[in-house]
This record gives C-alpha cells, structure tokens and sequence, in this order.
C-alpha cells in the first residue's frame, strides 16, 4: 500500500514544556506512516519560550517548520495559518501543542484514509472538572441541533482531513469554534466523514484558556456567524 504524504501541525500558546515532546513524537510517526511529510508549529503570540523551542527545533529538523504570529490572534486563526502551509499534502493531521491528544493516533486513524475525507476523534472518556464537561455537553448538543449534526464530539483537537477538503472551504472562525465549522462545511458540501474514538491524557504544564469568558463569547458568536454564512445565505 502506498504511503500518502502527511502535514502535521499543532497552535502553541503557553506550551513551552510540552511543545518538543509534541513535535519529536510527530516526527517519530509520520515517518512511519508518510512517504513524505512536514510538520508546522505556530507560534500564536505566546508569552512564554514555546515560539523559541519551536524556532530551535525548526533548526535541527528540516521537516520541521515554525510560524509565528506576532500578537495572538486565536485558535482559529492559528489553525488557519497551519492550513496555508499545509497544502502541498494530500492528507493534514492538526492537533493541540499541550499533548493531551496523542499524536500516536494516527497510527490507527491513517487506516481509515481510504474510507473518509475528514475523520473526526472523539474522546472515550472526558478527563476534565464538571464544569466543563458539562459546558461540553450543552456545546455540541447546541452544534448538533443548529447544524443537524450526529457526531459525538465536535471539538475534540485531533483531526485529519484530505487537503482537497480544505481548499474547498472558506473558513471564517478565529475562535475554537473552527473544529466545529470544519466539521460542517464538509457535511453541507457532502464529503464522507469517519469517527474514531481515542483516548486523552492529563495536561501535564500549564493551564487551558479554553474555559475563559472570552474564549466562551468568541466561539459562540463564530457559531451563529457560521449558521448565517451557511444556511441562511444558502438559502437566499
């Protein structure tokens, strides 16, 4: 079987302690599955020394490649900017920089390449407080009776997607809530997507902005932007 060529990249933001350990276990797999590959970290204006790892990294590896923004300017937009360099590959895989998804994954998730255009993980068990599960809940309930949608998960931070399924999006979330947009421009415009649980791990540094009230604001009005954008202009 052929080995397709991969792009792999992951946002950091206040990942400094586990951005190499990231990128070394990427390198580690795609040479395993991938006949060629590359992997991007972006930098998304990150207070701490994730940028400069990153930087000394891209250094050391020739597949590695590090962005940069220059202020933060959100997950979304981060995860747009891996898309812009990522597309000279047939498949993209992006997760998180705080190594709460294994990026071991794909090892698994790459046999599902022949079936599905987008294969979207969702998380066996939830590792996280009450609180937020319980946010989680009424999340993708809210996605799933806005947008018609019978996936489990659709925020979980580990997904792959056929770059051909990219270049026929226009994305507009700067917010987290792009997982989720993703996931809905390619089952409006009808491409076969998979779901594939995996299991998730502690964060071991830092700590997620995630459940922050902006963060929250941002995603739900990328929400409602994205409903409009799609269903409403659709139909006119």
């Amino acid at each position: 079987m052929n080995k397709p060529s991969i792009a792999l990249f992951f946002p950091v933001y206040g990942d400094e302690g586990t951005v190499e350990t990231v990128a070394m276990k990427s390198l580690k797999v795609l040479s395993d599955i991938a006949s060629q590959y590359k992997i991007i970290i972006v930098d998304d204006g990150s207070p701490d020394k994730s940028g400069e790892i990153a930087d000394k990294l891209a250094e050391k590896y020739p597949e590695i490649i590090s962005i940069h923004h220059e202020t933060n300017r959100g997950y979304g937009a981060a995860l747009q900017t891996g898309f812009n360099y990522s597309l000279d590959y047939e498949w993209i895989c992006f997760t998180d920089g705080d190594n709460q998804y294994d990026v071991n994954e794909l090892y698994h998730l790459s046999k599902l390449f022949h079936h599905y255009d987008l294969i979207v993980t969702f998380r066996y068990s939830k590792i996280y407080g009450t609180l937020r599960t319980f946010i989680s809940f009424v999340y993708n309930f809210i996605i799933r009776f806005l947008f018609k949608s019978r996936l489990r998960d659709h925020n979980c931070g580990l997904k792959v997607i056929r770059s051909e399924v990219v270049k026929d999006m226009k994305l507009i979330s700067n917010s987290a809530f792009i997982g989720a947009e993703i996931i809905i421009h390619a089952m409006v415009k009808g491409y076969p997507i998979g779901e594939a649980g995996i299991s998730t791990y502690p964060r071991t540094f830092g700590a997620s902005s995630v459940m922050s009230i902006r963060h929250i604001t941002n995603s739900i009005k990328d929400m409602f932007r994205v409903y409009n954008k799609i269903f409403r202009q659709k139909g006119r």
